[in-house]
């Protein structure tokens, strides 16, 4: 969970709840028992799947997280940060609930490797949030477990070592030719559809999905990449256009996975196919220059 937009974002941590806070609507009243036994205590995305469903039922900017029933002393100790933060936004958490919006992760899964960190692309390896290695779950971020990029960083770095003397040097990177370009006068486009982006994620790709709503995603992906092309072609490369080239790629993928699956687990959840499946399959989307990983 999350302080609303105006508050950038800032996380508030699930062990809010595991102390002891409790969810509310705009009229005080609790609605996690509606969603499941374990109330506030249930996992995390079906947590943001109740406050998602009732901010939408309601028309609300957000739900509340009350915590003020506990002694203040004690939620200084434990929440410092959090109480620091929000009171710089007048918000005296020992006293009043903060208000809070659902938080999505979206990058669960990542570049598959094999045991030695090594993708699909030659001497290209991978450790980290970017990885997916197989060792996590679907309410978990890619591979961002300490104890997992340590071990996967020791295996690269053996794997690089021990092939280190067949591997070639990189070709000379041509010139860049600048000369067929200018410098944009409509950079409102690329903020704009920087926001689009923003947006359609979050309302179609989001907490709780339907097939309908990834095909307007994917329609909207579509042209957005169609204009970022045409932007390459006549106008000098910025620092920005490359983030929203690069957002509009991780979109685009979460999107085509998303369509390919017909369940709901840990995090991606759809009306159109509520149910687990009875095999548990990746989701694997493979690229057109795949290639088998060398021994």
């Amino acid at each position: 969970m999350s302080l609303p937009p105006h508050a950038k974002s800032f996380l508030i941590t699930e062990a809010v709840r595991g102390e002891g806070g409790l969810l509310k609507l705009p009229d005080g009243s609790r609605f996690m028992d509606r969603f499941d036994e374990r109330g506030e205590l249930a996992p995390r995305d079906i947590v943001a799947r109740a406050i998602d469903h009732e901010m939408k039922r309601l028309g609300a900017d957000h739900l509340y997280l009350d915590i003020s029933h506990k002694p203040a002393d004690f939620i200084k100790h434990h929440f410092p940060t959090i109480y620091e933060k929000c009171l710089g936004f007048g918000i005296d958490i020992t006293r009043e609930p903060i208000p809070v919006v659902p938080a999505a992760h979206y990058t669960c899964g990542g570049i598959m490797s094999d045991e030695r960190a090594r993708t699909d692309v030659n001497q290209l390896y991978v450790v980290g949030e970017a990885a997916f290695t197989g060792l996590h779950g679907a309410n978990r971020m890619a591979s961002n477990s300490l104890l997992e990029c340590l071990v996967y960083g020791r295996a690269a770095a053996a794997d690089i070592t021990r092939r280190e003397a067949d591997i070639p040097p990189p070709p000379e990177a041509p010139d860049w030719d600048e000369s067929q370009v200018r410098d944009s006068d409509e950079d409102v486009v690329i903020s704009h559809n920087w926001d689009e982006l923003r947006h359609f994620m979050w309302d179609y790709v989001g907490i709780v999905r339907t097939t309908k709503r990834l095909q307007r995603a994917k329609h909207r992906v579509d042209l957005l990449s169609a204009e970022i092309g045409e932007f390459y072609s006549n106008y000098r490369v910025t620092n920005d256009l490359l983030e929203l080239r690069n957002l509009v790629t991780v979109s685009d993928l979460i999107i085509c996975a998303a369509l390919q699956r017909r369940e709901s687990r840990g995090l991606h959840y759809t009306l159109d196919y509520p149910g687990l499946l009875n095999e548990v399959r990746d989701t694997v989307l493979v690229p057109t220059t795949y290639r088998t990983l060398a021994p």
